[in-house]
């Protein structure tokens, strides 16, 4: 199994990303970060991320639109992906259940078990792809 080191962050909220950037960093991660899907799906195929943080309520699209786009690109549909979200519907939720995001966390982040949850959650996600080839 490939190992976590590189983490894409896609929020739109600098205070959320900085948050977010800051507890990747502590654990000694590479982050990168957009304020957009659109700059986050470039940065994603440019840099091959080993996971994608995608928060849900994006300005022009929203996340679930964006890991769509990353899933249909060969250069970027093996990438995890994890929702973040503070305002999410029952709908919704069922919707984060996608075979494609193999996630989601609620907001407000619980900064001590925010890293260990996203790694978890991305290593799950590689063992079940590994099994299903």
């Amino acid at each position: 199994m490939k190992g976590l080191k590189r983490i894409l962050i896609i929020e739109d909220d600098p205070l959320n990303r900085e948050l977010e950037r800051a507890l990747f960093e502590m654990a000694g991660y590479t982050v990168f970060e957009a304020g957009d899907a659109r700059k986050g799906i470039a940065i994603a195929k440019n840099e091959q991320p080993d996971v994608i943080i995608m928060d849900f309520q994006l300005p022009g699209m929203n996340g679930i639109q964006a890991i769509e786009v990353l899933k249909n690109d060969p250069k970027t549909h093996n990438i995890p992906c994890i929702i973040v979200t503070s305002t999410a519907t029952e709908r919704e939720l069922e919707m984060f259940k996608s075979p494609d995001i193999c996630g989601y966390i609620t907001k407000p982040l619980n900064t001590r078990t925010f890293v260990k949850e996203v790694v978890g959650l991305a290593r799950n996600y590689q063992l079940a792809s590994e099994h299903a080839q």
